[in-house]
């Protein structure tokens, strides 16, 4: 139990931990209030005893009475809001530093973890953090302080009785250290089985379309139901390997009051204690048992605190690439990789690559799926670090400038844009955070998407659903361009842009991207022949290597991939339906 707690002490940064500390030292004046009572009622006693009650007696017993309650509750809710504020605090602090964690981490992180392990770390555990885990160390903390004030009062009275108590609180502590090392071997079960829950349930709703398309909702629905299933018996596993133990723990509180009341009887019965200590006594087992007990409940949560914080540290603990460069703003947006090799787990994508791309010219990228193109632009953005080699901009290695710095230099259009669930005019922002909205409609007019923006109900203002669900996909594409032409980075990497798109929006996109790459260095992943055919310079990549390099006209008179692809584009093109 003290493991956790100063675990959770550790998690949370200096200001939040400081809160906690006054916490806990408002906790041993509470507890202080709360012992109170005990001399309350034992001035009411003595006076019973004496045959003397009088007014003077019952007021002190009152005012004692009052000032306990009125302590308590002045003091109770300085430390809730104390711990509260620490709790939560420490929660969106967290998730900050997770997301702000995230955006340094090579891509290989995400294509390696589920979606649903990010999510469910990220919502559900911090969720936990925030509500069961401070709660858990607030009542936890209450109950060990609570209690040992009361022990000290006990031991100040009568030391036998305070021996009996602390051999209770001993056993206790033994059955609670018992109870969080069962679920140990559960814990991963369950941890397991949110992450599976969540990713079954985006899974499900985000292929939503296609498992109706397909006529595969038994099957989709059965892999829900499992997870599910895998969810309830993992909870319930957990739960069954800690009920005995709360069980024990129950017991022992119940049992440690009734040997002190006995042994508080006995002793006064045979003259070895006053009957207003023996009376005192009985009533301390009565506040040590509810404070016991509460702390008993409350406890076996103690291993969600230890798992949440695990799980948050798992992914900060995570090595970042190294991105404290320079700011640094090239004078010439040139690329080069030189001798350029990238490995992801066991399986080379990129094999000894070297090429130029000089500033202000197109490049076109073709070549076989999975050869290894959007790894190479990857690579040049910094997405990645490289195996081995260098990438230069402007002459100086990637590696040497900041991350922000060096994003500056890019903007990316991609096949599959993701818009955020905001106003249209703050999803083009992106661009430009700070820009007015004289821009944003600007950008929009230049991307082609200001008259169809216009005739949403609510124009730039309107809310597009989580991943821009509520728009098509030429408008959400339009929108990303815009966002692109916002940032005005010199450099524009094209992810095969018109690649999804009807035929009546790939004119209006064209357009778009016209605007887009003027006077930029234009690097574009392509499968379409009219986008390479005017490149500068063109890279069929294969295998990870570059099988041909060259112009359009170069490239079309040799044996080759770059010839086959020509010859299967036209074909494409030149296919008819049989009258």
């Amino acid at each position: 139990m003290f493991k956790t707690l100063k675990i959770y002490f550790d998690f949370c940064n200096d200001t939040n931990r400081k809160k906690l500390y006054k916490a806990m030292i408002l906790g041993v004046v509470k507890a202080m209030f709360t012992a109170l009572r005990i001399g309350a009622i034992a001035v009411i006693l003595q006076g019973i005893l004496d045959n003397d009650m009088s007014a003077k007696n019952i007021w002190l017993s009152f005012g004692i009475m009052c000032a306990s309650v009125a302590g308590q509750v002045i003091v109770g809710l300085k430390t809730t809001m104390l711990q509260t504020e620490a709790g939560y605090n420490t929660c969106s602090g967290k998730r900050i530093e997770i997301a702000e964690h995230l955006r340094y981490l090579p891509m290989g992180f995400f294509n390696a973890n589920s979606l649903g392990r990010i999510t469910n770390i990220t919502t559900n555990t911090m969720e936990t953090l925030a509500d069961v885990a401070t709660l858990v160390v607030m009542i936890t903390t209450q109950g060990i302080i609570t209690t040992s004030v009361i022990f000290i009062c006990v031991l100040i009275f009568d030391p036998r009785i305070a021996l009996i108590l602390l051999l209770g609180i001993a056993i206790f502590s033994f059955f609670n250290s018992m109870m969080q090392k069962a679920t140990i071997p559960v814990a991963p079960r369950k941890s397991k089985a949110d992450e599976g829950l969540v990713t079954a349930v985006i899974e499900y709703i985000q292929g939503i379309a296609e498992v109706k398309n397909f006529n595969l909702t038994d099957k989709s629905a059965k892999k829900l139901e499992a997870a599910i299933s895998e969810k309830q018996g993992a909870d319930t596993k957990l739960e069954y390997s800690v009920i005995p133990f709360m069980c024990l723990q129950g017991i022992t509180t119940k049992l440690t009051g009734v040997v002190m009341i006995l042994a508080s009887v006995y002793f006064a019965i045979n003259g070895t204690m006053p009957v207003l200590y023996a009376i005192l006594m009985i009533i301390s087992s009565f506040m040590v048992y509810e404070s016991l007990d509460m702390m008993g409940g409350f406890s076996a949560l103690m291993r969600n605190v230890n798992i949440v914080v695990s799980k948050a540290n798992e992914v900060l603990e995570i090595p970042p690439m190294d991105t404290e460069g320079e700011e640094y703003s090239p004078e010439s947006t040139d690329i080069e990789l030189r001798n350029v090799s990238f490995a992801y787990e066991d399986r080379t994508i990129i094999d000894e690559i070297s090429l130029k791309i000089p500033a202000g010219t197109t490049t076109a990228i073709v070549g076989p799926s999975g050869g290894g193109k959007t790894t190479l632009t990857n690579l040049m953005a910094r997405f990645w670090d490289v195996g081995s080699g260098e990438v230069l901009l402007g002459g100086k290695n990637v590696k040497e400038y900041s991350f922000d710095s060096l994003m500056k230099n890019f903007s990316f259009v991609f096949q599959r844009v993701y818009l955020f669930e905001d106003t249209i005019a703050n999803n083009i922002r992106f661009g430009d955070p700070d820009a007015p909205m004289e821009k944003v409609i600007e950008a929009a007019k230049k991307a082609g998407c200001h008259n169809f923006i216009m005739k949403l109900a609510d124009g730039y203002e309107t809310v597009i659903g989580e991943g821009g669900a509520s728009l098509s996909g030429g408008e959400k594409q339009r929108i990303s361009i815009a966002r692109a032409i916002m940032k005005d980075a010199p450099i524009i990497i094209l992810d095969e842009a018109t690649a999804n798109v009807d035929p009546e929006n790939e004119a209006e996109l064209t357009e778009a991207i016209e605007e887009l790459t003027r006077d930029k260095t234009i690097i574009m992943i392509a499968h379409r022949l009219k986008t390479v055919r005017h490149a500068d310079q063109i890279f069929v990549i294969s295998n990870g290597k570059i099988a041909q390099q060259g112009t359009h006209s170069e490239l079309i008179k040799q044996d080759g991939l770059y010839r086959d692809f020509v010859s299967e584009r036209k074909e494409a093109v030149s296919w008819k339906l049989a009258s």
